[in-house]
C-alpha cells in the first residue's frame, strides 16, 4: 500500500513502524520543540501532497497533534486506540501491529497511489548525491533549494520522488549548487 500523503509523526522508531507497514514517506518532530527547517517541510508536505497527522495517543502525542492541526487544519488525521500502541507499559506508534497502522490509516482516508518514481538512484549518482566525498553537503544545498530538506541518500530519493519535484526544477537547482 503506498501512501500519497506525507506522514507526520514524532520520532524515528514511528517512522520505522510506518515504514513496516505501508510505503510512505514521513517527516519526524523530534517531539513538542518542532524546529522551523521541520516546520518548513510540513509546510512544503501540506502544500503539495497533503500529510496525515499520525502521533502516539498518548498526552504528548496529542498536543503536538494539536499544534500541527492548528496550522493545517485541512490535514488529515489517523489515530491509533491507546491499546493497540501499548507494550510493556510504554505508548507508542512504534509498538503498533503492521495492520494496526494500516487501519488507522485507512480510517484517515489516505490516498493510494501508484508507483509514480520520476527519480533513481542513477539518478542520485550522476547528480554527485550519493558515492562521492561531497555528497552528503550537495545533498544538504540542493535539499534547501529544493525546500525538501536534507536527508542521507535513500530519504533523499524519496522526497525528491514523494514531493513532486520536476526534472526542470531538479536540474536548475543543480546547476546553482
Amino acid at each position: 500500500m503506498r501512501i500519497k500523503e506525507i506522514i507526520v509523526v514524532e520520532g524515528r522508531d514511528d517512522t520505522d513502524a510506518i515504514k513496516k507497514s505501508v510505503d510512505a514517506v514521513t517527516i519526524e518532530t523530534h517531539g513538542y520543540g518542532i524546529t522551523k527547517a521541520t516546520w518548513d517541510l510540513i509546510e512544503k508536505a501540506y502544500s503539495e501532497k497533503g500529510i496525515i497527522v499520525f502521533t502516539d495517543p498518548d498526552h504528548a502525542g496529542e498536543q503536538i497533534r494539536r499544534r500541527i492541526m492548528e496550522k493545517y487544519p485541512d490535514a488529515k488525521e489517523a489515530f491509533l486506540d491507546r491499546n493497540a500502541a501499548k507494550k510493556a507499559g510504554d505508548i507508542g506508534i512504534e509498538n503498533a501491529s503492521p495492520e494496526s497502522i494500516r487501519e488507522a490509516l485507512k480510517k484517515a482516508r489516505c490516498s493510494i497511489e501508484e508507483n509514480t518514481e520520476i527519480y533513481t538512484t542513477e539518478d542520485m549518482m550522476r547528480a554527485g548525491l550519493v558515492g562521492q566525498a561531497d555528497s552528503s553537503a550537495r545533498r544538504q544545498a540542493l535539499g534547501k533549494r529544493l525546500g525538501i530538506g536534507y536527508g542521507n541518500g535513500k530519504i533523499f530519493l524519496q522526497r525528491l520522488n514523494k514531493f513532486g519535484i520536476t526534472r526542470e526544477e531538479f536540474e536548475k537547482a543543480l546547476q546553482e549548487i
